[in-house]
């Protein structure tokens, strides 16, 4: 069948099927979990002349194995536009070894403000002290984003919508405008997906995906992707040989599992975030909603236009909160628990101030005035959405307690 045939097949008949060729799963469903080091070879002859380096060609552990190739090979088949697909330990692995791929000494990263703090760590040590200058940007800015650009530049990072403050930028614009000045556009794509976000259509040269997330989708693994034409692919896949950089295959068949499901469960949870913040535009406790899904909210507009889906990570601001009483609101949640991540079964919520981490954009924005405008940010998994709105109610029951 040809590739265009499979286009045309709906997205869960694709999940279904994405990387499950016979060579590599035999006559049973799943691609068993190949653990090697060792690849052995006919004879000398035959590591004489070596074998191609491509996924499905025996080599050596640190090429992967059918277990590997099989999730690289679903993942490229659901990015459209991309050639392949490398795996990495974690999403920040993933961020890191892209940008190392494709930045030298003397270069200038363009990096948004908003991105993941670990990326602006990045930044500010390893990028730091192999001699590439990074410059913050505001991403709504198209006109202050444009005028950064100088002949050094060669990469921008984005991030659509960002994972605390969730916003939405014109990501066709801001490509526009570094494929004009020769820079690499590298996004960020983990909140929506390529089941989401086709990103490589959109104009972006890498999609980085934190596969810990809705592709895992159980809060049990660590993993990150990066998808890219042939050229970008083939830089990225012999830069990470090169730093030896592989993921376990047990890993790997885990995240090659939650792929099937990827797409009912994003649908539950964009389904419950959506009600949840349609409920909390009631309550006199929350003065802001940063959930671009629902209608009003900022960036709303882009999203439709833009994406295909949403996801359950949204963020609200409280109306009139301090810190020991925001705490109380957290504190109190029995159905949300505390802790890092996003995207598994599990709902969470943290406090968040991003002001501390911003250079080039203002946080709180302007036009909201003076106060706290201390955040909450919610990752809503797969629990009953009523049940999660009366636990949020009798949190914000618990900020007037003492």
């Amino acid at each position: 069948m040809s590739e265009s045939d499979d286009q045309k097949k709906g997205l869960g008949t694709r999940l279904v099927g994405a990387g499950r060729r016979r060579e590599w799963t035999g006559p049973v469903v799943n691609p068993p979990v190949w653990r090697a080091s060792t690849h052995f070879y006919e004879d000398c002859a035959d590591m004489k002349n070596g074998h191609p380096n491509e996924d499905g060609q025996f080599h050596y552990g640190t090429r992967g194995a059918p277990t590997q190739w099989a999730l690289a090979d679903a993942l490229t088949e659901l990015e459209p536009g991309a050639f392949g697909t490398m795996l990495y330990p974690s999403g920040l692995a993933a961020l890191s070894h892209s940008l190392l791929a494709v930045l030298k000494h003397g270069d200038v990263l363009l990096m948004t403000d908003n991105a993941y703090d670990p990326s602006r760590a990045l930044a500010g040590t390893v990028l730091k002290n192999m001699g590439v200058e990074t410059h913050f940007f505001d991403p709504l800015d198209l006109d202050g984003y444009a005028d950064l650009f100088c002949d050094r530049t060669k990469a921008v990072l984005l991030e659509s919508p960002g994972s605390l403050t969730i916003e939405v930028c014109d990501i066709p614009a801001l490509t526009k405008i570094a494929r004009e000045n020769g820079a690499i556009s590298l996004i960020d794509n983990t909140w929506a997906s390529a089941l989401g976000f086709p990103a490589l259509e959109y104009g972006c040269d890498i999609s980085i995906t934190a596969l810990t997330k809705h592709a895992g989708g159980h809060a049990d693994v660590l993993m990150g992707s990066a998808s890219a034409d042939e050229r970008l692919y083939r830089k990225l896949r012999l830069s990470a040989q090169r730093l030896g950089t592989v993921v376990s295959p047990d890993d790997a068949a885990l995240v090659l599992r939650g792929l099937r499901t990827m797409e009912l469960r994003l649908k539950r949870t964009t389904e419950s975030a959506l009600a949840i913040a349609q409920w909390l535009e009631t309550r006199a406790e929350v003065s802001h909603i940063l959930c671009p899904m629902l209608p009003g909210a900022p960036g709303h507009d882009l999203w439709k236009r833009d994406f295909s889906g949403g996801c359950g990570l949204f963020s609200f601001i409280l109306a009139d909160a301090n810190v020991e009483t925001r705490a109380r609101l957290v504190d109190s949640l029995e159905l949300f628990d505390i802790g890092y991540s996003w995207g598994g079964y599990e709902s969470l919520a943290i406090p968040f101030d991003p002001g501390k981490n911003r250079s080039a954009s203002a946080w709180p924005p302007t036009e909201w005035g003076t106060g706290e405008h201390l955040g909450v940010r919610l990752a809503i998994g797969l629990e009953d959405p009523k049940d999660l709105i009366a636990d949020l109610a009798q949190g914000f029951a618990a900020m007037e307690q003492k």
